[in-house]
């Protein structure tokens, strides 16, 4: 078996931080000129990180669905086209005033408020698509009623609803369809013109010889209604509520651990559906992505558990599905379209299945320096089958990255990287990714356009500053693409 990608490049970008008049990325016209752009710099890969809708902490991977996308990414000037809203409308609103940084308050507010206005326009049409899309989504009835009810409830955890509908008891499933059925209609409007919008974007960036990498969250969010839906599927009381939640032990990085607090796979339910659910997971995403980087693959072959009241420092490892799990994922997708985020203890159970199914691993150069030569992320040491970064959306740029440095590491980084100054890492580190032996090298845009630690997506275990940053429209350029195509020809990228 071999899951081996293609050799190139590819840049991480989120859709969120593609620039936009409107306070976020989306899929319009400035998508499309990216697309354009990576296509000039010689790129095969565009990563863009989860695209389900967000909640409460702004995360990508703690969305309210593992199927839906995220309202937020529908281009309004698109609508304008289809005159479903006018510029006075657009104007009206206040997407918040940073062209830097995204204003999720405000998105919260507004995008919903005028997102309705389009929808009033549109209810009233006959439309074949919508009727095609609504019936090959299986998870939309579900997800639309959730999210209906869950405003109903003045936004609650589904775990605070009324008894009647937390259980799902059928009287009070059918009473809710019918009280809120406009609203049901509205979330089901969202996800046809979040699909609709694109699956026109992959096309043509696939058309364009781009393939796209998106993230799969190896856990789901427990207020999502994929939890509340199938809660038989996770590991839950007779009460529907948690027992266990997911994290990582006490380490060197975080003496604590950390308590990410999703709920934990009941994988004997699983094993005995034959993984129907995740079957489906992956179909869904298949469709949406090219490549799915698993997040956190290493806990489908041992994960840590910790009591739901307690700290991570109580918590013990469990064994996972592994090979079972990741057959099942190669009979949906087939081979060549999964990458392994294999950070983090690696046993050799996890080796073992990372041989067995020739899935890349991944490696990250900002945790390369400061030891000796046998750290396995310096680039003498990668495998021909494996994805290098120069750092994920995890880690700070890598400018702020160099910035924080102690004098050996800093001494050891510009020896390895062969820079006579300081200022020359920026430069030598993007050399030292693209002439790897890695099949599949991935940037960062800050680290392309040389920002620091304002420019930082995600700063794990910590709420209310992540995933704002923002390019800000002209901030890349052509002389940027040359440059980067160059490389990636003399390095056998393109």
């Amino acid at each position: 078996m071999t899951g081996e990608l293609k050799r190139g490049a590819g840049i991480l970008l989120p859709v969120s931080s593609l620039p936009s008049k409107y306070g976020i990325g989306t899929f319009g016209k400035e998508a499309y000129k990216y697309v354009d752009w990576l296509c000039a710099a010689g790129q095969s890969y565009w990563q863009v990180l989860p695209l389900g809708p967000t909640s409460y902490g702004d995360s990508p991977y703690q969305s309210p669905s593992a199927f839906a996308g995220n309202p937020y990414f529908i281009d309004l000037d698109i609508l304008k086209s289809e005159k479903l809203l006018t510029a006075k409308e657009l104007n009206d609103f206040d997407y918040g005033q940073s062209e830097r940084y995204v204003d999720y308050e405000k998105q919260y507010k507004n995008r919903y408020a005028i997102l309705r206005k389009a929808f009033k326009r549109w209810k009233n049409a006959q439309c074949e698509a919508f009727e095609k899309f609504e019936k090959r989504e299986k998870w939309l009835s579900d997800y639309a009623l959730f999210m209906a009810v869950k405003s109903y409830f003045g936004d609650k955890e589904w775990s605070e609803w009324d008894e009647d509908i937390r259980f799902r008891d059928n009287k009070a499933l059918k009473r809710y369809k019918k009280e809120l059925a406009d609203d049901i209609y509205f979330h089901k409007f969202l996800q046809y013109k979040f699909y609709e919008q694109w699956d026109k974007l992959k096309k043509y960036a696939n058309d364009r010889g781009i393939r796209i990498i998106g993230d799969m969250p190896i856990y789901v969010s427990y207020d999502s209604s994929d939890v509340w839906v199938n809660p038989e599927l996770f590991r839950l009381d007779e009460k529907l509520r948690q027992t266990e939640v997911a994290g990582c032990p006490p380490d060197d990085f975080c003496e604590d651990g950390q308590k990410w607090g999703n709920p934990l796979y009941n994988w004997e339910t699983h094993e005995k559906e034959k993984f129907a659910w995740f079957k489906s997971r992956m179909k869904a995403l298949g469709r949406l992505y090219d490549i799915i980087r698993i997040d956190h693959f290493i806990g489908i072959v041992r994960y840590y558990c910790i009591p739901y009241d307690k700290s991570a420092k109580y918590g013990w490892y469990e064994k996972g599905p592994g090979l079972k799990l990741t057959n099942a994922i190669v009979e949906t997708l087939g081979l060549g379209r999964i990458i392994a985020e294999d950070l983090g203890a690696l046993t050799p159970e996890v080796i073992n299945v990372l041989e067995q199914t020739g899935f890349p691993g991944m490696k990250v150069l900002q945790f390369a320096f400061g030891g000796d030569a046998s750290n396995d992320h310096l680039p003498h040491n990668l495998r021909k089958n494996s994805v290098l970064y120069i750092g994920t959306h995890d880690n700070e740029p890598f400018r702020a990255y160099v910035d924080t440095r102690s004098k050996a590491e800093l001494k050891h980084m510009m020896a390895y990287l062969g820079a006579d100054t300081k200022e020359e890492l920026d430069d030598t580190v993007i050399r030292a990714l693209c002439s790897s032996v890695a099949d599949t090298a991935i940037l960062r845009m800050q680290d392309i356009l040389k920002l620091g630690a304002d420019a930082r997506i995600n700063f794990p275990s910590t709420l209310g500053n992540n995933w704002k940053w923002r390019m800000v429209k002209n901030e890349y350029n052509a002389r940027q693409a040359k440059e980067l195509k160059n490389m990636m020809s003399l390095y056998g990228r393109i």
